[in-house]
């Protein structure tokens, strides 16, 4: 399988070249030929290990870049932890997202992610720079994830004071191969100037750069495993809704993915703080890049998301974008509101992001 530009169908790279680029060079993000059908792997899914469906998944992205034991070998190395549902209420539950090493969903992608590119680069002459732009989760879960990894140097772009206290120590208090770089602004301005770090022909004549925010595809693919994996281990699988907190928008796009790629979701909530960029574009058709407003769900505060582009390349129009999915923005207020309601209703403790 190839992969294409979203601003150029006629640009076709591999998946390693994919990979290993992160963004095109036209600034369009790289999206597969076409998404596989995993349709037949749903009768039985409950027998599956979250490892097994990895592989399914990953062997219809990867095969013509990596064979099937290297596959396996990526996934044994990074899929190393669980995703359970946890019944919150009659047909409610929660896809417990926070068992990998730094307590993020994005352990699944970016632990994926560091040892595929491992593959990749094992043979290379020269080292290859992992540039990040996080608002919280994304940068310690990179950190952590290729963390020693040979021939791989990371460096990650953070907004001063906008990220959590925890946060900010599992990305600076690591050695050897990351570097973390404190920025004087929010999310988007990191995220700015490590696009425009990619699209100078100076800086990659000069050292060979990749990305490993959401942008990139192989951060994206292994988002859709634990979608099929938590549909897997439903017992009620009528009409089944995923609501996505959602930021830069490659966890939803993963689940845009997984739909296409035959499992049988009937809806999906983007559930946004108060940067409501996608809610206004839903209800306007006019897709308009905000400033990130600071929330207590910073990983979260996102104004002008990047996946936006794979899911209008997916869907083509708006009007049936809305036809998949419908978008609502809390206010910091409402998120608190309803973190006490589920505690006292539940007895679960809900997290800001």
């Amino acid at each position: 399988m190839n992969y294409y530009s979203t601003n150029d169908k006629e640009y076709m790279i591999s998946f390693r070249e994919a990979a290993m680029k992160g963004l095109a060079e036209d600034k369009g993000l790289f999206m597969p030929e076409y998404i596989p059908d995993c349709s037949k792997y749903i009768k039985g899914i409950e027998a599956l290990s979250i490892q097994d469906i990895a592989f399914i998944i990953a062997k219809q992205y990867m095969i013509n870049d990596l064979s099937s034991s290297d596959i396996e070998d990526v996934i044994n190395n990074s899929i190393k932890f669980s995703a359970p549902l946890v019944r919150i209420e009659e047909n409610k539950h929660i896809l417990e997202l926070f068992h990998g090493p730094t307590l993020a969903f994005k352990d699944f992608g970016a632990s994926f992610m560091a040892r595929t590119i491992e593959k990749f680069v094992q043979h290379n002459d020269r080292e290859l720079n992992i540039l990040v732009a996080t608002s919280g989760d994304t940068g310690s879960a990179v950190a952590n994830g290729f963390y020693d990894v040979e021939g791989i140097n990371v460096i990650i772009l953070y907004p001063s004071n906008k990220i959590s206290n925890i946060q900010e120590k599992q990305i600076s208090t690591l050695d050897k191969n990351i570097y973390s770089l404190e920025v004087e602004g929010t999310f988007d301005d990191c995220q700015k100037m490590v696009k425009t770090a990619f699209l100078d022909k100076f800086i990659n004549s000069k050292i060979l750069l990749s990305s490993a925010n959401s942008i990139n595809i192989a951060r994206l693919i292994p988002q859709s495993f634990y979608y099929f994996y938590g549909y897997a281990q439903l017992k009620n699988k009528d009409s089944v809704v995923f609501s996505v907190p959602s930021g830069n928008f490659g966890n939803l796009t993963a689940g845009i993915l997984s739909k296409f790629m035959g499992l049988p979701i009937k809806k999906f909530i983007a559930s946004t703080n108060s940067n409501d960029t996608v809610p206004s574009f839903l209800l306007s058709g006019d897709y308009k890049p905000k400033a990130s407003i600071e929330t207590i769900s910073n990983a979260m505060d996102v104004g002008n998301p990047s996946n936006i582009k794979r899911i209008m390349d997916i869907y083509g129009s708006v009007d049936i974008i809305k036809k998949d999915l419908c978008s609502w923005s809390f206010s910091d207020e409402e998120t608190m509101e309803q973190i006490q309601k589920t505690l006292i209703d539940n007895n679960y403790i809900l997290d800001p992001h």
